[in-house]
C-alpha cells in the first residue's frame, strides 16, 4: 500500500457468525469520512455490499457502525482520526444487534426495548386544548432536556458491555428515554414507567461503566439518566408506589 491508498477491512456476511472480513484498497481523499470509504467500496469495487445511511450529515444516526472496534457515526468520523499506526481501517456492523447482511443490522430489538421501557409519551390534552406551559427553569424540565436530543442511533447500545453480557437489558437509550418522560410533568404514566424499568433487565442492571456517555455522538449522558432512574425507583419502592 502507498500513501495514497487506504487498506480497508469490511465485514461481509449474513449474520455475526456467518461471515468474514474482506480486504479492499480505497483511494485516500482529503476530509474523507468512513462513510465515504464504504460508499466508494459499494459504488466502485463491490456493488453487493449492504449498509445503511440516510442524511450523511449527522442528523439521522442510521449510518452507525463499528469502526476499529468502536461504535461510531460513520458520516461524522474522519478516516484520519481513527486509522491506527498500521494504516488499516476495519469496519463492522454495530455490535449487539442481529446482522441482516454485511454492515446492516436489524434494529427491531433496540426499538422493542424502547417500548418495553414505556418510551412513548402519554398525556391527557388534545389538539383542542391550549398549549401546556412548563417552566424551563424547573429541575424536572432541566433533567428531561438533558436527554431529549437522542435520535436512536444505537451507538450507546452497541457500546454497552451490559447488553453484551445480558441481552435482555433494556439498554442506555431506552432507559434515557424513560428518564426524560419520568421528568415530564405532562406525562400521565410515571408509575407504570417506573415499574417497567425497575425489573431485573432495567436500570439496576447498569454497572455504571459510562461507555454510553463517553461515546454518545450527541453528548448525552445516559449514565446520569440511569442513575436518576435508580434513585427514583428506590424512593417509589420505599413509598409503596411500585
Amino acid at each position: 500500500m502507498n500513501d495514497n491508498t487506504l487498506q480497508v477491512r469490511i465485514w461481509r456476511g449474513r449474520g455475526a457468525d456467518e461471515g468474514r472480513f474482506v480486504d479492499y484498497a480505497v483511494p485516500r481523499q482529503d476530509s474523507q469520512t468512513v462513510l465515504d470509504v464504504v460508499t466508494h467500496v459499494q459504488r466502485v469495487l463491490d456493488a453487493t455490499l449492504s449498509y445503511r445511511y440516510a442524511c450523511r450529515v449527522g442528523m439521522c444516526g442510521s449510518c452507525a457502525m463499528t469502526v476499529n472496534g468502536q461504535a461510531r457515526w460513520t458520516c461524522r468520523t474522519h478516516v484520519t482520526k481513527v486509522v491506527g499506526s498500521e494504516g488499516v481501517l476495519e469496519i463492522a456492523p454495530l455490535a449487539h444487534l442481529p446482522v441482516v447482511k454485511d454492515l446492516a443490522t436489524d434494529m427491531s430489538e433496540f426499538f422493542d426495548k424502547w417500548a418495553r421501557a414505556r418510551g412513548r409519551f402519554s398525556g391527557t390534552q388534545t389538539r383542542h386544548d391550549d398549549f401546556a406551559r412548563v417552566s424551563p427553569a424547573t429541575p424536572e424540565r432541566q433533567a428531561a432536556n438533558a436527554g431529549i436530543e437522542c435520535i436512536g442511533c444505537a451507538v450507546c447500545y452497541g457500546s454497552c458491555d451490559v447488553v453484551q453480557w445480558r441481552p435482555d437489558f433494556l439498554g442506555p437509550a431506552a432507559l434515557n428515554r424513560a428518564w426524560t418522560l419520568v421528568n415530564d410533568v405532562r406525562d400521565t404514566e410515571r408509575t407504570e414507567r417506573l415499574r417497567a424499568v425497575a425489573g431485573d433487565a432495567g436500570c439496576h442492571s447498569c454497572h455504571t461503566q459510562g461507555s454510553c456517555t463517553e461515546r454518545c455522538p450527541k453528548g448525552i449522558a445516559p449514565t446520569i439518566a440511569i442513575a436518576g432512574l435508580k434513585r427514583t425507583v428506590a424512593r417509589a419502592a420505599v413509598k409503596g408506589e411500585l
